[in-house]
């Protein structure tokens, strides 16, 4: 999956391949779906949601240009998937979800893998998570119909969001950089398909 998905599609960070490769899939998928697991596609999980490509992870993640030291906001915990990568890769992981029934699964799941730096919250994803703000890096997993406003504010100068933005059919993956001055700056990288980001600041339920 790592080498024919991945790398062959020009990742090349080695603690995201490493992270990737560490990470089994398979243990964040429906049973019935287990055979699928190391596919290059999204698979569906409970509730609606889904677990994104591997690819999708992989590139979400190299955008955060994490080191070892941060704290990551994750926003959609869903299976956990992304967010047992980004405990491979930083300090801290604090991830929401608004679905509690997914919460507990990840949370359980999380902590069967040993992802002892990972907390799951229930929460409004769309207004980040301010109790343990600010946030070095910040990444969502979930469409977003605009950039919320909350996830600006909790994001550290110099921090880094990676976020989708665009209608329910189609978004631009987007990394924001807050500025020292508070401003932030973003650049595009490519089309992009995620679930609705539900929320305040997101999409109605």
């Amino acid at each position: 999956m790592v080498r024919e998905q991945i790398e062959a599609r020009g990742i090349t960070d080695p603690r995201v391949l490493s992270a990737m490769r560490q990470v089994e899939r398979h243990r964040f998928v429906p049973e019935r779906l287990r055979h699928s697991a190391y596919s290059d596609s999204p698979l569906p999980i409970d509730y609606g949601q889904s677990i994104s490509q591997p690819y999708i992870v992989a590139l979400m993640t190299s955008l955060l240009e994490l080191t070892g030291t941060e704290k990551v906001l994750d926003v959609g915990t869903g299976s956990g998937y992304q967010a047992a990568i980004l405990s491979l890769l930083a300090r801290e992981v604090v991830s929401v979800e608004r679905i509690p029934e997914l919460a507990e699964q990840a949370r359980l799941r999380l902590q069967e893998l040993g992802c002892d730096n990972v907390t799951v919250h229930v929460a409004d994803g769309s207004l980040g998570y301010s109790q343990e703000a600010p946030y070095d890096a910040i990444l969502v997993a979930a469409g977003a119909l605009d950039v919320p406003q909350p996830l600006i504010e909790q994001l550290a100068s110099g921090g880094r969001l990676v976020v989708p933005v665009g209608d329910a059919g189609m978004q631009v993956l987007y990394r924001i950089r807050k500025n020292a001055d508070g401003s932030t700056s973003r650049e595009s990288h490519g089309p992009v398909v995620f679930v609705p980001l539900v929320g305040r600041h997101g999409w109605p339920e």
